[in-house]
């Protein structure tokens, strides 16, 4: 590096400041590596970090002979491209979020710790013509060489190590015999470069997924929001794959976005059957090595298609081509810590950024994206018909008020779920609380065990014997005795899916019943393979929490139970309805997806609910409309545009202090019609021992919003009473709690 030219590096690190810092550069770089989006690694503080060069510059405000040289430059060429980096600085502006931890959130985990951006080449491993036509008795004495190979031939294509080790452990002694029998080859490539791109004739489209699909294609090269709005089992998925077929053969990238982990492996293996490019999978049960492989694949243009959660969002794509959202009304797409951005909001941004579309996928989308719609922003394309011969199941509501329960279940709804077994069907059974019951209550004296460091009840785990808070996950030892009285009368009290479990093994002895929640599915490849019973036709019952709400296609399912929907109807967060007609349409679509009919059957307290007979009678789209109406009466999003100040701390009236300090800044803006409310306590005031309160700050203009909040953050970190705190700024909050 020439010392004569003044060349100062600009970077962004990850810490809790929002501010640029200045470096100069190392001595033994070369000046072609000084480029925007690549990593850096810096002296701070005591310590090094890793921060990425934002932009190059002759001046600063500090003497030069002050600033500190920067230790190296870690890679030879940008890792983000200067539409990555428009997006980022987006992204940092509209939360109001610091710089350095924003752009360092564009990549995994091993690049954030300076790990190496070469890609290790991986050996694939592919069915010879021996092994595609061996007769499987010559492997009966070995069956792990048996199932690999099979697997192989499931996949039709080369994989390799991380796509075996996801299905297999203690897969390479299997694999090692398999290519010693000839049966194996290892080979470079991952599919053969003269493959078509499609290897899977694509389906039959109906009517509406036809129009759909030919709306989508006819402008590929340009920017439009669409929103799939298809019933449970319409199809969504095959318009999907018939859009990103066009989009591949034009040699294009594919981003696709789902909110659960959970939905990752089984839409991995349909785009596997249908496409021959190499497809990439995103998510947090991926170790870093796993992740920084997937990640750099896209980057650097090697694979066509990725999959991922909420954290796939930010990957480079080269050669961007669509943008996807399934589930776009999920709330696992808003990150609720530290950076709390939305992933469906600033993939659009994206999707307009790269001028290429993006297709939001739902039963039931949000009211955000309805009044999108209405503001024609978005364009609505419907599947109104459940694809194929599969009709809609019919809801009904089932009082159980004055029955007699046994563990949550009503005489009428055993005698409905023995029906449908004895036709050798299979019956969903949905309770949103996990754990054998919510409450631990002596009936001798009425105490209950509370968590010590939140403001909740234990959970009583019955099989673990422990009492666990669901919020902080601290658990002790159940206990035999009363802590209050002494006495013996401890008893369960409310349901849990862990109770239930215990009721139906007791009620149907005879019946393969499998749990899917948290506790039951922890050990990696136990979904899958209880996925893979059901879809055999090895499990009559299937119970469970949220997990079975989303996407799941079980074609012998046509008895779908809401056990308890009032828990949902009396919530002080005014989203609660919305989530709850969600959550009722979406386990409601697992029901009757194949030939048979379905019927959904939600126990209720409340039969006569406008929400609920709203749902049953007119459909999700009149709920929705009239939920609009409610919002734009009472001025709330999407009408109006929230930020929410939260702050905790271990002693009650510090965070008071700190958001009455905060609130008189926010009101000497004098930003006219601005909308503050609070301090008040959060609906949970106290979680992991500290006590939490909440600021609300509400604008019809999310401009006038925006420009409060720009001048009123720095502002924020000059006050004394923020020493006493942990504060977050939360922009388009989905929860208050």
């Amino acid at each position: 590096m020439n010392s004569s030219k003044k060349i100062i590096l600009s970077v962004a690190v990850p810490i809790p400041l929002n501010r640029i810092f200045d470096y100069l550069p190392p001595d033994d770089c070369l000046p072609e590596q000084l480029q925007p989006g690549v990593r850096v690694k810096i002296p701070f503080g005591k310590n090094t970090k890793i921060a990425i060069l934002l932009a190059l510059k002759s001046d600063t405000n500090i003497e030069t002979s002050k600033l500190k040289k920067a230790q190296a430059i870690l890679d030879t060429a940008p890792l983000l491209s200067s539409k990555d980096l428009e997006l980022l600085y987006w992204t940092q502006r509209y939360y109001h979020h610091p710089i350095g931890n924003v752009f360092l959130s564009a990549f995994p985990t091993a690049l954030r710790k300076g790990k190496s951006s070469k890609l290790k080449p991986s050996p694939y491993y592919l069915l010879t013509e021996t092994g595609k036509n061996i007769d499987e008795q010559a492997l009966k004495n070995a069956p792990k060489q048996l199932a690999l190979l099979r697997h192989l031939k499931a996949q039709q294509q080369a994989l390799n190590a991380q796509e075996i080790a996801h299905y297999f452990k203690l897969w390479r002694p299997s694999l090692k015999g398999l290519i010693e029998k000839k049966y194996v080859i290892e080979t470079s490539q991952p599919s053969p470069k003269d493959e078509p791109i499609t290897r899977q004739a694509a389906l039959a489209a109906n009517p509406e997924q036809q129009a759909a699909i030919n709306t989508v294609t006819a402008e590929l090269d340009k920017f439009a929001v669409y929103l799939l709005e298809g019933v449970t089992g319409s199809g969504k998925t095959e318009v999907y794959l018939q859009v990103i077929q066009q989009v591949l053969e034009n040699g294009l990238q594919v981003l696709v976005l789902l909110p659960e982990i959970t939905l990752t492996p089984q839409l991995e293996a349909r785009f596997k059957q249908r496409f021959s490019v190499a497809i990439e999978t995103y998510h947090s049960q991926h170790n870093e090595t796993q992740r920084l492989t997937a990640w750099l694949n896209m980057q650097q243009g090697n694979s066509a298609i990725l999959l991922g959660t909420r954290s796939a969002l930010l990957t480079p794509l080269p050669r961007p081509g669509l943008i996807i959202l399934d589930e776009e009304h999920d709330a696992s797409f808003k990150q609720q810590e530290g950076f709390r951005f939305s992933a469906r909001d600033v993939a659009i941004v994206r999707a307009k950024m790269l001028n290429i579309p993006i297709i939001l996928g739902s039963a039931t989308p949000s009211l955000e994206s309805l009044y999108n719609v209405q503001k024609k922003r978005y364009q609505l394309l419907k599947l109104p018909k459940r694809a194929g011969v599969a009709i809609p199941p019919s809801l009904s509501l089932l009082d159980i008020r004055n029955q007699s329960l046994q563990e949550g279940l009503s005489p009428p709804l055993i005698r409905d779920i023995n029906t449908t077994l004895a036709k050798n069907e299979q019956v969903l059974i949905f309770l949103n609380r996990r754990g054998f019951a919510p409450t631990l209550i002596c009936h001798g004296c009425g105490w209950v065990a509370q968590c010590s460091r939140c403001d909740a009840n234990l959970v009583v785990h019955y099989q673990q014997q422990k009492l666990r808070c669901h919020h902080c996950a601290s658990e002790q030892i159940l206990p035999r005795d009363c802590k209050v009285c002494n006495s013996h009368e401890l008893k369960p009290l409310g349901l849990g899916t862990e109770r239930v479990e215990n009721a139906l093994i007791s009620l149907f002895p005879q019946k393969k019943i499998v749990r899917l929640d948290r506790d039951s599915t922890q050990r990696k490849g136990v979904l899958e393979q209880h996925l893979e019973a059901i879809n055999q036709g090895q499990v009559d019952i299937i119970l469970g929490t949220q997990m079975l709400a989303k996407g799941h296609h079980f074609p012998n399912v046509t008895l779908a139970v809401l056990l308890d929907v009032d828990s949902g109807l009396f919530s002080l967060d005014f989203h609660a309805p919305e989530r709850l007609a969600q959550l009722i349409i979406q386990v409601a679509g697992r029901a009757g997806r194949a030939a048979k009919k379905g019927r959904v059957i939600m126990q209720t307290r409340q039969p006569d609910h406008p929400l609920l007979n709203t749902l049953i009678h007119q459909g999700y789209q009149a709920f929705a409309q009239a939920a609009l109406i409610e919002r734009k009466e009472a001025e709330l999003p999407p009408y109006s545009y929230q930020a929410l100040l939260r702050a905790n701390a271990l002693d009650p009236q510090a965070p008071q202090d700190f958001l009455h300090a905060v609130a008189e800044i926010a009101r000497q803006q004098q930003v006219h019609e601005i909308l503050i409310l609070g301090p008040i306590a959060a609906p949970m005031a106290k979680r992991v021992g500290q006590f939490r309160f909440q600021l609300l700050i509400q604008h019809k203009q999310r401009k006038l919003l925006h420009l409060l909040l720009k001048n009123l953050l720095p502002q924020i970190s000059t006050l004394r009473q923020a020493q006493k705190v942990r504060w977050s700024l939360d922009v388009d909050p989905i929860d208050l709690y």
